[in-house]
């Protein structure tokens, strides 16, 4: 089974473009999933791998939940807290990964990973995770799946993340290959082996700043990755860009989902 070498600092550099530009989770999908895991008042949640804590905020305005968050970014935390203060909640955020589970995080009620799991030790997190979470708690994967882009930008900014960060785009093709796992067949093999999906689809329209943010935002094409090069790929993605779309405009249609895994 393939699994991505840790890096702890994989994301610096993004947690100006990540909440701005990466698909947004909506507060209809949150407050379902807290509606179907049970999760109540002042319950404990863990927001882990938290990023910009979009998940962890969000439940605790809308469930009231007692939440923190770990990362192991520290600007991802930096934008976290003033997230979190802009919102009104208070939630907790440290310095952490899913290396670091143990009793001072339980008891938990729910685990949430957004866009983040792929990149942990999944059995070993689940097995760590089993530990600290009560009977009736859970773990949920929120993520969002590409239904269609028109004109199809993704095309392109893969096609320059092989030309313009190699390595990076190396640890992307991983989750690709045949070797690859997917989240549900670890779950099934894991304490939480009962299985639940909800999810909603938008439509959505994007600019050309809206692309070039939402590519600054990921691990493989990110200010850092990029180094010097960043310059060359925001022109060479812009011109490419506006040949596909004079305009400067394009559509996607994307599914944003909680897959909800209670112990079988």
């Amino acid at each position: 089974m393939t699994t991505i070498p840790f890096e702890a600092r994989r994301f610096q550099s993004t947690a100006a473009y990540y909440t701005r530009y990466r698909v947004p989770y909506p507060d209809e999908l949150i407050a379902r999933v807290a509606a179907r895991a049970g999760l109540t008042t002042g319950e404990r949640v863990l927001d882990l791998g938290c990023g910009p804590g979009q998940l962890g905020i969000a439940l605790a305005r809308l469930a009231g939940a007692d939440v923190t968050g770990l990362d192991p970014e520290p600007e991802m935390l930096d934008a976290a807290r003033a997230d979190a203060a802009a919102a009104g909640v208070d939630v907790t955020f440290a310095k952490g990964s899913s290396y670091d589970l143990g009793p001072h995080v339980a008891p938990l009620k729910m685990t949430v990973m957004g866009r983040s799991f792929h990149w942990m030790d999944r059995p070993a997190t689940l097995k760590a995770l089993d530990e600290i979470t009560v009977p009736d708690g859970c773990v949920v994967l929120f993520g969002d799946r590409h239904i269609s882009s028109t004109p199809d930008w993704r095309r392109a900014v893969n096609k320059l993340a092989e030309t313009f960060a190699p390595e990076r785009n190396a640890d992307r093709e991983r989750r690709n290959g045949p070797d690859w796992v997917e989240h549900e067949s670890i779950l099934l093999r894991s304490p939480f082996s009962d299985l639940e999906r909800t999810s909603v689809i938008r439509d959505r329209m994007l600019s050309l700043d809206d692309i070039v943010g939402r590519a600054f935002s990921t691990s493989v094409t990110s200010p850092l990755a990029l180094g010097q090069r960043a310059i060359a790929f925001e022109t060479a993605l812009r011109e490419t860009l506006l040949t596909l779309s004079p305009e400067g405009t394009f559509a996607e249609v994307v599914e944003i989902g909680g897959l909800i895994a209670r112990r079988g």
